[in-house]
């Protein structure tokens, strides 16, 4: 068993991209790790690591939060970005999902007073991936319902 506990923000980010892109089936099946970046200099602020896109060719619910450089065929709905001791992510869609079901998983979660809104989910270490993941799935599941 392991003593030490993963704190280090750009490990966080890849053990949640490869819990993402590890899932070939069910709603997360859908989901695609995108733009991810080779390495990334973690800063207090966050630095942008990954982004995960919905494949755009199952539905089309009318929201224009598509990634310009695929046209439209892929679309961004959470953004990770990296810290020196934690991540978090940012949920383009689903805000209030996100945030209710962040609540749930009992992982910090702050909105961003932006148009549309979005929902931060701070991923503090290693053990809050899968509750995470629940977070990401849930939001997912709404995109499928709208769709």
């Amino acid at each position: 068993m392991v003593d030490d506990e993963l704190s280090d923000g750009e490990r966080i980010a890849r053990l949640l991209s490869s819990e993402i892109h590890g899932h070939e089936r069910g709603v997360l099946g859908r989901l695609s790790v995108a733009d991810a970046r080779e390495t990334v200099e973690p800063t207090e602020q966050g630095a942008f690591a990954f982004a995960v896109a919905a494949d755009g060719d199952d539905s089309d619910d009318g929201n224009d939060d598509a990634d310009d450089s695929d046209d439209g065929i892929e679309r961004r709905v959470v953004e990770v970005y990296v810290h020196p001791d934690r991540s978090h992510v940012e949920f383009r869609v689903g805000a209030r999902t996100a945030a209710e079901a962040g609540h749930r998983a009992g992982l910090r979660v702050r909105p961003k007073a932006v148009e549309p809104p979005r929902t931060l989910v701070f991923v503090e270490n290693g053990a809050e991936v899968k509750p995470a993941l629940r977070v990401v799935r849930a939001v997912g599941e709404t995109l499928e319902e709208s769709g």
